[in-house]
């Protein structure tokens, strides 16, 4: 919820900014001028970098024990007072035998941030650089050390943004389920008649948790990468988009900057995508993304998956905590529990069954078990970077829309011209069914059209990326649950 409302902030008052928004209270604490942090770019171009506060500040990192003491301005920032509402809705209609059943579902969600007077801390970074010019860093340090390992980037805090007051962070959900079962009668002719009604359930849910935050919390900060030389001299990297990381045996940084990772089939994300077939742009691009290791898992293990990560759709922080430990164990690291404290039982609970569905205690020992794990996390990834609409539209829907709209996301992406409109599956040509494939696209900046004769999409260059995880999403559920009985 804090993470939330932080996220917000930052998308509020400078999109496609430095601010980075902080996503525990506990790291409050650690973001002073001039502390480390640890950038961990992630496997996948399209994941933004991960950003971890250490206890550590620069001066700590440097030989001899001189403390630098550069100087930090304050300013008034801003105030700030915000609301955010969703509203959701689904609706499921199936038929088992005998039995029809339709479910339906409506929601609200109100996430109310009351941070009041923001103040601004900035460090002087001319001056940090006078009383810097001379000194090493300590190669030797425990933390260089595991991060020449984990080949990632360490960074200075440079600005924060903190509360000047008490502030509180509200959340209000409303959530309505109508469950109907209708028996059906077999005829003497051997028709289906529905006759009456045998079950009608109405359940309501509200919600509503505050959290009052102290005078003095960070909510958001910026970072300057640092450039370590194996000879321990660096550079602190002042021009925006400058490459930062340690200097490894090939003389060359450990990591690449993000920017590079950007980089699709020849083409940057500023470039402007193909109108036609966005799908196909990102093709060539996505070869080593393997889903299919997710078929060959047994059908009660492909169900339970399904049905857990569908759960973890609703739950944002879930979410990003099961990406978190599949990363880790693809990584060939061992989780920390302790980076997610956070999290309720239920949470943690969600995700490790999901975690013991995939057998990850020794992934490692066969190739099949690191394949299903790869799969895995490569689907959460992409399920990860989807708007929080897009994901409760996933969690609601059920298997044969999701296998009929994976055929037609295919279809789309093997195609530069418009579709036939005869093209899509018979289920997507229910005006409820396509309608709902309508949202999901549009949930993700993409339009579908059509016609009396055709059937195409409208993207820009920054839906392409989105429309790829989205594929990459619903292709990895059908795989899951293809072929099984909804239960």
């Amino acid at each position: 919820m804090f993470s939330k409302a932080t996220a917000n902030f930052v998308r509020q008052i400078d999109p496609e900014g430095s601010l980075i928004h902080v996503s525990r209270v506990n790291d409050s604490h650690k973001l002073v001028p001039m502390a480390l942090v640890v950038k961990r770019n992630r496997i996948w171009f399209w994941q933004r970098p991960k950003y971890q506060p250490t206890v550590f500040t620069l001066s700590d990192l440097l030989q001899d024990d001189k403390v630098l003491s550069p100087g930090v301005s304050e300013t008034e920032f801003l105030t700030y007072k915000g609301t955010f509402r969703d509203k959701l809705s689904g609706k499921l209609d199936t038929d088992a035998g005998s039995v029809s059943v339709t479910l339906e579902g409506r929601g609200t969600s109100k996430l109310q941030s009351s941070f009041g007077k923001l103040k601004k801390e900035e460090l002087d970074v001319k001056k940090l650089l006078r009383d810097s010019s001379d000194r090493h860093v300590d190669m030797q340090h425990k933390l260089v050390q595991q991060l020449e390992k984990r080949a990632e980037v360490l960074a200075v805090v440079k600005e924060r943004i903190l509360t000047t007051s008490s502030c509180s962070v509200t959340q209000t959900k409303k959530e309505q389920c109508t469950f109907q079962g209708v028996l059906g009668l077999v005829g003497m002719l051997g028709s289906s008649v529905k006759v009456c009604v045998k079950d009608s359930n109405n359940i309501e849910a509200d919600s509503d948790v505050s959290l009052e935050i102290p005078a003095g919390t960070v909510i958001a900060y910026s970072i300057l990468e640092l450039e370590i030389k194996k000879s321990g001299h660096y550079d602190i990297c002042l021009q925006p988009g400058t490459i930062g990381g340690i200097e490894s045996d090939s003389t060359e940084l450990s990591w690449p900057s993000h920017d590079s990772l950007s980089m699709v089939d020849g083409n940057c994300n500023g470039e402007k995508a193909p109108e036609k077939g966005p799908l196909r742009a990102l093709q060539n691009g996505s070869q080593e993304m393997d889903l299919s290791p997710l078929a060959e898992l047994p059908q009660s293990t492909r169900w339970a998956l399904f049905k857990g990560l569908q759960e973890t759709l609703k739950d944002g922080s879930a979410l990003s905590y099961l990406q978190c430990e599949l990363e880790d164990l693809c990584c060939g690291e061992t989780p920390d529990m302790a980076k997610h404290e956070e999290l309720t039982e239920s949470q943690t609970k969600l995700v490790s069954a999901i975690l013991d569905r995939l057998g990850v205690d020794c992934p490692s020992e066969n190739t099949q078990g690191a394949a299903h794990l790869s799969a895995a996390h490569l689907l959460v990834s992409a399920m990860e970077e989807l708007p929080d609409e897009t994901l409760s539209l996933l969690s609601e829907s059920c298997p044969d829309f999701l296998e009929a709209f994976d055929t037609l996301l295919c279809s789309i992406k093997e195609s530069s011209e418009p579709l036939s409109i005869q093209c899509p599956p018979v289920l997507l040509r229910d005006s409820q069914a396509f309608q709902l494939a309508e949202q999901l696209l549009s949930s993700t900046s993409v339009t579908l059209r059509r016609d009396t004769d055709a059937l195409w999409v409208e993207a820009g260059n920054k839906a392409a990326v989105q429309l790829l995880v989205l594929r990459l999403s619903v292709r990895g559920l059908t795989l899951l649950c293809k072929g099984l009985k909804q239960k």
